[in-house]
């Protein structure tokens, strides 16, 4: 008699997914693992500062566009000042440091993959890629909005209202300003990649961040108000719109990577 050959069944085939084996780390080797990652990052890092540190100037002449056009509309001085000798030294030493993070992120971010990566499956490594770019590409948009939309409007606002006095804005206090609001825009931005990876691992999914809605609107408004750099409603829901669209879209990132969802979908191509 012919041998019958074994038909795995579609549940079958998403169980055996499911239990794939995963390379098991004890706890030194993790500790071990973050601290070559760690190094890894912080030698890129200088080395990008040290590429950055002769362009310092030109970088800060960027950065201070917003507040010297702020002025000129104003018809005020458009010169920042500075109170303590060592305060440009220090400003350019900042800028050096941020745009050498800003030039290694690419690096410092493979590094935390490489990080996380042995505690996924391997089918779910290949988002390696989307990962990089996308991650990237939304601190990159969250630091230009806030450039070209939110610290304008921030700042057009409070030396308007500030105009029958003269202001002695410093380096210091303008360059904290615009570091919290540019880094703080690009790090909210980064909301989609936090919520990948939360539900890739199963603990959110689509239908929760959906039927919360409300309550996550609500908290967006909130945090708007607190990182806010002006008490108006105008720049409040400047800050809240795009927050809102980014959780709208996590929503839809949520349903696509949940293991729920995933399951389902080899399910039927396995039963086609």
């Amino acid at each position: 008699m012919p041998e019958l050959s074994a038909v795995s069944s579609p549940n079958e085939s998403v169980q055996e997914n499911d239990k794939e084996k995963m390379p098991s780390m004890g706890f030194l080797d993790h500790l071990e693992e973050l601290r070559k990652r760690i190094v890894y990052s912080a030698i890129a890092v200088a080395i990008g500062f040290f590429a950055c540190w002769g362009f310092a100037g030109r970088i800060y002449g960027v950065m201070q566009r917003p507040i010297m056009d702020a002025l000129a509309r104003n018809h005020l001085s458009a010169k920042l000042v500075y109170v303590n000798p060592i305060e440009p030294f220090n400003l350019y030493l900042k800028v050096g440091m941020m745009a050498g993070l800003f030039v290694a992120s690419p690096f410092v971010l493979y590094q935390l993959w490489c990080f996380i990566s042995p505690g996924l499956y391997r089918h779910e490594k290949r988002y390696v890629l989307p990962f990089m770019v996308s991650t990237i590409g939304l601190f990159l948009a969250g630091g230009y909005f806030g450039y070209k939309v939110v610290l304008p409007q921030a700042l057009v606002f409070l030396i308007g209202y500030g105009k029958d006095f003269q202001p002695m804005i410093t380096l210091t206090e303008y360059s904290s300003l615009f570091l919290t609001i540019i880094v703080g825009l690009g790090i909210i931005f980064e909301m989609p990649i936090l919520i990948f990876f939360l539900a890739l691992m199963g603990i959110v999914s689509a239908s929760f961040m959906w039927r919360n809605i409300r309550y996550a609107i609500l908290l967006i408004f909130v945090v708007a108000g607190i990182v806010s750099p002006t008490p108006d409603i105008l720049n409040m829901c400047i800050f809240a719109a795009p927050m809102v669209a980014l959780y709208v879209m996590s929503i839809a990132i949520a349903w696509r990577v949940h293991p729920a969802q995933r399951n389902k979908r080899a399910e039927k191509k396995n039963s086609g």
